[in-house]
């Protein structure tokens, strides 16, 4: 699901944590040796994703946050900041040549360059939790 979440919204904020859960707390997020990507250069995006980037002539970057049920793929165009959101149901991470990650969901997916072992480490990161706790489908919840 590809929201706007430039405004504090409560019905955008429900459904974001209706697919992918509340934001971790302190303590969990200090455990896990943080929850955040560093900065992800965007070389592919769906058709819809990239209607949105081509808005502006800025650099096109992101940034993925985890939560217990999923992840945010976060990007700006022109002064809105949109959210792609990510069940780990219907999540599927590729691994490419020249270390290119491709991050689907349904008909929607962005592709970013790994040029640091720092998102190499991060995309372990969120397999390895999607593997050990995340629910494998809708009926898990």
């Amino acid at each position: 699901m590809l929201l706007n979440v430039s405004y504090n919204n409560k019905a955008v904020t429900k459904k974001i944590e209706e697919e992918v859960g509340k934001p971790f707390t302190l303590k969990e997020r200090w455990a896990m040796n943080g929850i955040g990507s560093p900065k992800l250069i965007i070389t592919e995006t769906s058709i819809e994703i990239r209607n949105l980037l081509i808005l502006d002539s800025n650099r096109d970057v992101c940034n993925i946050e985890m939560r217990p049920n999923g992840i945010i793929i976060g990007f700006r165009s022109l002064l809105e900041t949109y959210a792609l959101i990510i069940p780990y149901y219907k999540l599927s991470i590729y691994k490419g040549q020249a270390s290119v990650y491709s991050i689907y969901r349904d008909q929607y997916f962005i592709k970013v360059a790994s040029d640091t072992k720092a998102v190499q480490k991060f995309f372990k990161k969120i397999m390895d939790y999607k593997a050990d706790n995340a629910p494998t489908s809708i009926e898990d919840l």
